[in-house]
Formats: C-alpha cells, structure tokens, sequence
C-alpha cells in the first residue's frame, strides 16, 4: 500500500517564495520583516495612498491661502464690517442736541393746546423725517385760579404730561411770566439739563425739522438766538429777539436764576427785557439772526417789514390768532400729506 503524500520541506515554500519566475504574492498575505512592521506596498497601492493626500495638500497650499489673502485684502480696503444688532433690538441714534420748547399760554385755552399737540405731536412722532435732536414741547401757565381749571387742567396732566404750572406768577406775559418759567426750568431740569430753552409764544407754528437743523450748528454755550428787533434790522447785537420764539442755551438760563439783572428787571415788555438782561450781564455773545425763516404771517396790509409770506425754507410763522391762519399756514406746508384713503371718512 503506497504510504500517504509528505509535506514539502520548509526550504521549498522558500524557494517558491524566492523564485524568479513568479511575481511575489501581494493579495490575503501579510509579509512581515524581523517578526514585525508595515506591510510592504507595491508601487501602485503607493500612488493610490499618496494621489489623495498629494491633492488635499494642492488645494490647502495653493487654493484657500490665495482666497484668504484675498479676503484679508478686501477686508483691509473696505469699511470695518458692523457688529449685528441683537435680535429685535433697534439700534437708536444719539440725539445732537436736547432742546425744550415752553409754549407760554393760558389755562383757559384747551382748544389751542389741543392743535398744538397734533401739530407738534406728529413732527415728534414722524418716521419719514426723524429729528436729530431730542426735542420736548411744553404748555406753561401760571398757578390755577378757576374751579374748572383745577379739575381739568390735572386731566390734561394725566393724558399728555405736558404741562408745567409755574407758581408765584400771575397770568400776565409781561408781569415775570418769562423770567418765572426761566427760573423754574433751571431747577426743573438740573439733573437732565437741556442744550437749549425755547420760549414760544402758542400762535405761533414751528417746523421742527427746519428748526432743529437751524439749530444743529449753533455753539452750546453763551448762545442767544431768534428774530431781531426792529424789524428792518438783521444785526442780531442791535436790540432784541422777538418774543415770538427765541432760544438761549442752557448756560444763559442758569444764570438768569441767579443773576439780580434778571431778578431785578423781571416786569415789562418780555422780549426787551431778556435783552436788556444779557446787554447788563455781557452775556449772549454768540448771536444768531433766524431772520427770514421766522416771521409774522402776512397781513392784507403789512403791518411792518416782519411779515412776509410763506416760504419753503420758513422755520416759525407767528401770529396765527385763528383757527383759518393755522389751516392758510398748515395746508401751505402739506401738513396733512400722510392722511390715507378709507372708508371712516370722506374729505374733498
């Protein structure tokens, strides 16, 4: 019986292993070296391993560098990118300037008030031309002497808020009213002053747009500003302004509550005395003519060289002692152009 096959000697599978003739096997068997190691790659399993890495290394070395030098240089010649606002959070602008308007009128005049507030409470309230300065109007009478009076004005006060009653006046233009509501601004305020304090009379209708660019460029300190009396002169340092409106900053009217100029001269004619005030004092150095973009409205027959007619550029026409005037004056400035269509109401 023939004996079974025998395995071949170990130096055979060397030689098979080792010959010549035949390519070394590559695939399902691991070559190791001293016991240990990396299998040894042919030359095409190399390029596979190294034609990936070899691109990522083009694109990282020639591609993104030459895009974020680029980047990096856009970045440099244009403006610095704005840091985003918080969501729903509105980025509001530093007013230029503070100015407090005090409309001095009568208790007894609620219907006047009422149009004031809408004519001056849509300027304020305006998104189509927002103003650069923080603006607050003011209604200002002296103390209370009617039983009406005493229940209705305090129902103005929790409506609007915008009323201040001055105390230790009578109601009488020319009788302190002007150095009083003064006086009594300075202490009001102290904590939150204002750049500058305008007294207005209430006929008389201020575009605060055009007022409060008038105003923008004016200095904050020892500033006097308004229409020159007499009417023919536009010297600022000749007279007066018109107690029409005139605006003093808000160092003037600190110094009026402490100056005995002021409290000395307090009764008379209110416009020549705030004059008269800052002549004795030397003060209001800086003076400026708003002449002719505030003015009186223009009688059929002139009165004086104050009057003139509407302009495009006007910044306070005064002396609207009726309710037509003030139609005449608010339809010539398009006042009501943001009325919208509806069905409420019809208007020809």
């Amino acid at each position: 019986m023939p004996s079974p096959p025998q395995p071949p000697p170990r130096n055979s599978l060397k030689s098979f292993m080792g010959n010549g003739n035949h390519a070394p096997l590559q695939v399902g068997v691991k070559q190791r070296h001293g016991g240990g190691g990396f299998p040894r790659l042919s030359a095409s399993s190399k390029a596979l391993v190294l034609l990936p890495l070899l691109l990522l290394a083009f694109i990282f070395l020639f591609v993104y560098p030459k895009e974020f030098e680029l980047q990096a240089m856009l970045s440099a010649c244009g403006p610095p990118a704005a840091e985003p606002a918080a969501a729903g959070v509105a980025v509001v602008r530093k007013p230029d300037f503070r100015l407090l308007i005090g409309v001095l009128t009568r208790a007894d005049l609620y219907e006047r008030r009422h149009m004031l507030r809408m004519v001056y409470g849509l300027q304020l309230a305006s998104p189509e031309e927002p103003l650069a300065a923080h603006v607050d109007v003011r209604y200002v009478f002296c103390r209370l002497y009617k039983d009406d009076q005493r229940v209705l004005v305090p129902l103005e006060i929790l409506v609007h808020d915008d009323v201040i009653v001055l105390d230790g006046c009578e109601e009488n233009l020319n009788g302190g009213k002007t150095y009083t509501f003064l006086s009594t601004v300075a202490r009001l305020y102290a904590d939150e002053p204002y750049d500058y304090v305008m007294k207005a009379d209430d006929d008389i209708f201020l575009r605060l747009p055009q007022l409060v660019a008038s105003l923008g460029g004016m200095p904050r300190d020892d500033m006097y500003y308004g229409a020159t009396i007499p009417c023919d002169s536009m010297d600022p340092f000749q007279e007066y302004m018109a107690g029409m409106a005139y605006a003093l900053s808000w160092d003037l009217v600190q110094w009026i509550t402490t100056s005995d100029v002021a409290r000395n001269h307090s009764v008379g004619t209110e416009d020549m005395l705030t004059g008269m005030w800052l002549r004795l004092g030397d003060k209001g150095k800086n003076r400026f003519n708003a002449k002719p973009a505030i003015h009186d409205y223009l009688n059929p027959v002139p009165v004086d060289q104050c009057e003139h007619e509407f302009m495009p550029s006007t910044i306070g026409v005064h002396r609207l002692k009726s309710n037509p005037r003030w139609a005449e004056a608010l339809k010539y400035f398009n006042f009501t152009a943001g009325l919208k269509p509806s069905k409420s109401y019809k208007i020809d």
